[in-house]
């Protein structure tokens, strides 16, 4: 007899009947994304440390190749189109997921190749790169549009947060782990470790995904019409004003949230003294307080997402202006430090961002669901390749403008509160574009007469 908890029938707080995931198939898909996260910490962090100080090159070369997987992911629309034809989201999770693991490990022999010459090294590391990006996109994108169109709308906000906090999860215990698995380095220990990851994190996702599609799909994913060409889908989803007022809202609200990224940690060495070690924790306060943001909208979801269908959208807005609150107070302490509660003002700052993000992917996740047709993946692509465009530009944006402030002043001070006032600027922007989002509809608008419903696409 199947588990009347889990099962794809289920009460929720008001004695109706919910149908989608239960709280286990979510945390399987959780999973996932920590795998995602386990095999992206060691190209983004660990391998870019490796080129810049054990091999003396330029940083500008591993931001480089960050900035190439960024870039590729922009293709993220064209594997959310192949999720929603292709009838299974599961082959392009995992096939995704295989690619980002041979891809990471390529890439971890680029040191090997850089020791011989900076040019045989990129010949490596760029072809690695934008195959990263690849299996990213291709995996990522159907995960969430899985997420999306197979769990119920009263439970996006909490699944989100679950998903989300497993992939910092993922990307801590892979940390450490490897940490002391790459004792002590060598170039072949690196490539070692990182294909045993991409092995094990492989392995995880099979089982996590395992089964999760043929459970019964909400009622509404069979009133939409299947999906045409690509173009066809890219149109209906641009001619929806809130897809379109939506995905500008996410370049702007993760440009400012990306824009500090690389100065904050320069911010606290400069303007408060602090040392390497300290700013490295500064940054370990700002992820704890972007774990409790998470974790407050993921609560208040489960416990009032079904009586109030519009309190994600209620947390974006809070985070966001929240966050302007936090960048202006920044910009002010760059006048007065170090006489300045800066660990308070990160902290304050991580728990706006870590409300406003998780509840606007819950937010994205209720949108894909929307619309005539079955293309929550093509919907999930778009805002992806957005956000994905906005981080690429994010780093360097916010460095640039460091650089031109302190050129323009010659005051370390001044240019950090233009940059910070500037990032807060964006989220108050931001905010005013959250205030504009409908509330997603709990349930399909039913289709014209005119239109048949299409066949069962992957939903």
């Amino acid at each position: 007899m199947r588990n009347p908890l889990f099962g794809p029938h289920r009460r929720g707080s008001s004695g109706r009947r919910t149908d989608g995931l239960g709280w286990l198939d979510i945390v399987r898909l959780g999973l996932v994304q920590a795998s995602l996260g386990a095999i992206v910490v060691l190209t983004n962090s660990t391998l870019n440390r490796v080129l810049i100080v054990e091999l003396g090159l330029a940083a500008v070369i591993p931001g480089l190749l960050v900035g190439i997987h960024y870039a590729v992911q922009i293709s993220r629309p064209v594997w959310g189109h192949r999720s929603d034809t292709g009838n299974s989201r599961q082959r392009w999770i995992l096939g995704g997921l295989a690619l980002l693991g041979l891809s990471g490990t390529l890439a971890a022999s680029s040191p090997l190749a850089f020791e011989q010459s900076q040019a045989l090294g990129l010949m490596v590391a760029i072809p690695a790169y934008i195959l990263i990006g690849v299996g990213i996109g291709a995996s990522g994108t159907s995960l969430l549009a899985l997420l999306a169109t197979r769990t119920a709308p009263e439970r996006r906000a909490t699944a989100a947060t679950i998903t989300w906090m497993m992939m910092i999860a993922g990307i801590v215990v892979t940390s450490i782990v490897t940490g002391f698995l790459l004792e002590p380095y060598s170039h072949p220990r690196l490539i070692a470790v990182t294909a045993a990851t991409g092995a094990v994190a492989f392995i995880i996702a099979c089982l996590a995904v395992r089964g999760v599609e043929r459970k019964p799909a909400l009622p509404e994913a069979t009133q939409r019409l299947a999906t045409a060409s690509f173009r066809d889908s890219l149109t209906d989803v641009w001619q929806d004003r809130q897809a379109r007022l939506f995905t500008l809202f996410v370049f702007l609200s993760m440009l400012a949230y990306s824009t500090q990224d690389l100065i904050l940690e320069p911010f606290a060495g400069l303007m408060f003294g602090m040392t390497p070690g300290q700013s490295t924790r500064l940054s370990g306060t700002q992820h704890a307080g972007m774990l409790l943001g998470m974790a407050i909208v993921g609560i208040s979801g489960w416990l009032y997402g079904r009586r109030n269908p519009a309190i994600a959208r209620n947390f974006i807005i809070w985070g966001c202006a929240g966050s302007a609150v936090a960048l202006a107070a920044l910009a002010l302490s760059a006048s007065v430090a170090p006489a300045w509660p800066l660990q308070a003002n990160i902290f304050l700052l991580g728990l706006m961002n870590g409300a406003f993000a998780v509840a606007a992917i819950g937010t994205m996740m209720q949108l894909a669901g929307q619309g005539t047709r079955k293309n929550a993946g093509m919907r999930m692509g778009v805002w992806g390749a957005a956000q994905a465009i906005s981080f690429g530009l994010g780093g360097l944006l916010g460095t640039v403008a460091f650089d031109l402030g302190r050129w323009a002043t010659g005051l370390d001070a001044t240019a950090f509160a233009m940059v910070f006032g500037f990032e807060a600027l964006l989220f108050l922007l931001s905010t005013v574009l959250a205030m504009r989002i409908a509330t997603p509809r709990s349930s399909p608008q039913p289709l014209p007469e005119r239109f048949a419903p299409g066949p069962v696409a992957a939903e």
